[in-house]
């Protein structure tokens, strides 16, 4: 069986590369402890400058994978996915520049997880997604603050709460994409990009990330731990296992019966 994840060292930049595509890059528990692992190790390593987050040409990650999650969220606090929240600790940890490039979709985690990386670059034919309350569910990874932050609290509630795909220049408008490239020059100009960043003082850009992420530090890991106790709430109640059987069955659920 391939590697799911997939990193590599070269030149002060560390890539960490979703390699499911199979399975639409949606991702496991066992995906994110590698990719909070990789996390952690470029962290560490001196020599590391930089971090590259990318998927595979036809799709950056299409979200969870629902069948993981489910089986490792059987209810309550200490049943969470407890990977998932490392990958997130890893990454509000990580003091280097963290890029994404963005090919295909990204779906549910795969939007949530760009609002914390520091530079994003999506491909023409990205497609995003923040369809949480589709299947019963809630925003996560901090999502609820920093998207209204960024999005302003009208469009963010648009994005949520109807939960339709949007495009990458769509979300460059938003703010979540710094700049919407051809699919064929993504990963070249990005590599190029964080080979210009290699070559800047490591304690002034680990200086500018600590202070732009300073202010709304606090805020943001209390809105992980708010959403991450509805979302299992939610996870384990009717309107979830509603809207699981008809994502199996592919068909609409059918939320018109309430307890």
């Amino acid at each position: 069986m391939a590697e799911e994840i997939l990193t590599h060292e070269a030149n002060g930049i560390f890539t960490i590369q979703m390699n499911r595509p199979e399975k639409k890059n949606a991702i496991t528990q066992r995906m994110y402890a590698k990719m909070a692992e990789g996390l952690r190790t470029a962290g560490k390593d001196a020599a590391v400058r930089v971090v590259v987050l990318r998927g595979t040409p036809d799709g950056f990650t299409s979200g969870n994978d629902i069948n993981d999650f489910k089986a490792h969220s059987a209810g309550g606090t200490d049943d969470r996915p407890m990977a998932t929240f490392q990958f997130f600790e890893s990454i509000l940890e990580l003091h280097k520049p963290l890029i994404a490039a963005v090919q295909g979709h990204a779906i549910g985690i795969g939007t949530t997880m760009l609002l914390h990386c520091d530079l994003v670059y999506a491909g023409q034919n990205a497609t995003f997604g923040l369809p949480f309350v589709n299947l019963g569910l809630c925003p996560e990874f901090g999502s609820s603050l920093l998207l209204p932050r960024l999005a302003g609290q009208q469009r963010a509630a648009e994005l949520f709460m109807l939960g339709e795909p949007f495009t990458a220049d769509q979300a460059c408008s938003i703010g979540i994409v710094n700049q919407v490239l051809p699919d064929t020059d993504l990963v070249e100009t990005v590599m190029a990009i964080a080979g210009r960043l290699t070559r800047k003082s490591p304690a002034a850009l680990s200086a500018t990330k600590k202070l732009i992420k300073a202010h709304t530090n606090k805020a943001v890991r209390n809105a992980i731990e708010s959403e991450s106790k509805t979302f299992l709430d939610l996870m384990t109640g009717p309107e979830a296992a509603e809207a699981f059987a008809a994502f199996a069955k592919k068909r609409e659920p059918d939320f018109s019966k309430r307890d």
